[in-house]
């Protein structure tokens, strides 16, 4: 049976299990060897609710009907196991830990709505997973877990902030996991894992109030293997759940249209990156030749932004939700935040968001306005644009953390916060972040729709993803181009090496 759940998407177990080809209990108990036999080499997930998943299953398949031609979209998902992300989705009586000392006793009393839905779609969550301290970093290595490690060689990231649920997707430990993006954090871990992520547009899907999130950077969805989960998730997750799968007008049924010939700008720019690498130029080289050959017009084009005024309007609104959650923390948690139970980079960010954020977010957030409508003007003029996902290949575990004489700075910074030296600090660390992950937060500061498509590996076997984005509210667009390349260029089978060896 294990053979049979790895080859199958979300959306097949759930057929498995509709059909009495297996039961919610087989499906879980598979996820959860799977789990005992890959998460000690990639550290993906770190929290267990194992138990209270096992009754949820048995019950599920207790009261399944006998009718097993119900194809309601309440039903579509009914018995997969599900991981969701432990950071800014609470699922209630479960620790959320986000990743930080700080929050490692904090239990939530409330469902977030991502959670309410996802329950509510049958699926069934017996684990968290792993994430960068509050979702700070594009990779996920928190002191209080460890590193998350990249199937395809655990050697690298898995990338940020929603590693651990891309790592188990990439391991075979479940085919669809819950992510979120606030700054690429989707996008992100799947060009590093060889997967599908799409982030929907600002609004698509209902999340936590209140939320922490100056400028609304962030929102939730997943991370996949195969496209048509990704629709039907976010189906489920966006208000078309009382309609059939596939109906016409669904994300689902969008996937499965024919992708009529597009208009394409194609950026080469480096967005927030000081360059793009050969890996990467390569990467988006070959899409851009890909989606020539489906017959869609390719022009290549300079966004004329001002990727200064982009970056600043980034940091500062990324520093003011540093600081809700950080120096603001007993809001949540209860407790008052000790310097000790966060990491210094996060600490840093924190007392930044309270020195400079929240004097200058009326600039950025009009920068935010001004950025969202030349997205707006250019998406008018063409349908999709086509750019990298990340300024190279998957780096190696610790590449980015702080030196010994960036964590005394920060530590300085923090200890007499004077205003030149936190833009400084600011500067030097941003510079190395955006290095390698400063291609996607651009999207997020529009709100536009963005995903990023696993269809280059390099010369080492490590997957490059390329970002596609579309107009606000254009998901079906970007799922029906999805679709096309995922059956021009298959990688559902694709397999890293860890999964190839314990499957």
């Amino acid at each position: 049976m294990q053979s049979d759940y790895l080859a199958h998407d979300a959306i097949g177990l759930a057929e498995l299990v509709r059909t009495r080809q297996a039961s919610a209990r087989e499906l879980l108990d598979i996820a959860i060897a799977r789990t005992e036999a890959v998460n000690p080499a990639i550290n993906a997930i770190v929290l267990k609710d194992y138990d209270a998943a096992r009754q949820r299953a048995s019950q599920s398949d207790s009261n399944r009907p006998n009718d097993t031609t119900d194809t309601s979209a309440q039903d579509a998902l009914n018995g997969v196991p599900f991981l969701i992300k432990d950071l800014g989705a609470p699922v209630a009586g479960l620790r959320m830990a986000m990743g930080s000392r700080h929050y490692r006793h904090f239990v939530p009393e409330v469902d977030a709505p991502v959670v309410t839905l996802a329950k509510a779609a049958g699926l069934n969550i017996f684990a968290k997973t792993s994430t960068s301290e509050l979702g700070q970093m594009p990779y996920t290595e928190p002191e209080l877990f460890g590193p998350c490690r990249n199937p395809w060689n655990l050697d690298h990231t898995p990338g940020g902030s929603s590693g651990g649920a891309a790592a188990a997707v990439a391991a075979g430990i479940v085919p669809l996991a819950h992510a979120s993006d606030g700054g690429g954090s989707i996008r992100i871990p799947a060009s590093c894992c060889g997967l599908f992520g799409l982030k929907p547009s600002r609004g698509r899907v209902p999340r936590a109030t209140p939320t922490p999130s100056a400028g609304e950077l962030g929102i939730d969805h997943a991370i996949s293997r195969s496209v048509r989960d990704s629709a039907l998730l976010l189906d489920l997750l966006a208000g078309n759940a009382g309609r059939p799968p596939g109906a016409p007008g669904t994300f689902l049924g969008a996937s499965r249209e024919r992708c009529k010939p597009l208009n394409i700008a194609y950026v080469t720019e480096a967005m927030l990156a000081p360059s793009l690498s050969a890996d990467a130029r390569a990467a988006l080289d070959d899409a851009a030749q890909l989606a020539s050959s489906l017959g869609h017009n390719i022009e290549p084009i300079s966004l004329g932004i001002d990727f200064a005024a982009v970056r600043h309007a980034f940091l500062s609104l990324w520093s003011v939700t540093a600081e809700e959650l950080v120096l603001n923390a007993e809001r949540i948690s209860g407790r008052k935040p000790l310097r000790g139970e966060f990491e210094i980079s996060t600490w840093a960010m924190a007392h930044v968001g309270r020195k400079l954020g929240e004097r200058g977010l009326p600039a950025a957030l009009e920068e935010q306005r001004r950025i969202t409508a030349r997205l707006t003007d250019l998406l008018n003029r063409f349908d999709v644009v086509l750019c990298a996902t990340l300024a190279g290949a998957p780096i190696k575990i610790g590449e980015m953390q702080p030196t010994s004489a960036e964590r005394m700075q920060m530590r300085a910074v923090t200890a007499m916060p004077l205003e030149p030296l936190i833009k400084k600090l600011l500067n030097e660390a941003s510079n190395k972040a955006f290095a390698w992950a400063g291609c996607t937060e651009l999207f997020n500061l529009s709100g536009q729709p963005a995903m990023s498509v696993p269809l280059y590996w390099n010369a080492r076997g490590l997957p490059i993803g390329v970002q596609f984005a579309a107009r606000d509210g254009g998901e079906a667009t970007l799922l029906r181009l999805a679709a096309q390349l995922e059956a021009a260029r298959p990688w559902f089978d694709r397999r890293p090496p860890l999964m190839q060896a314990r499957s």
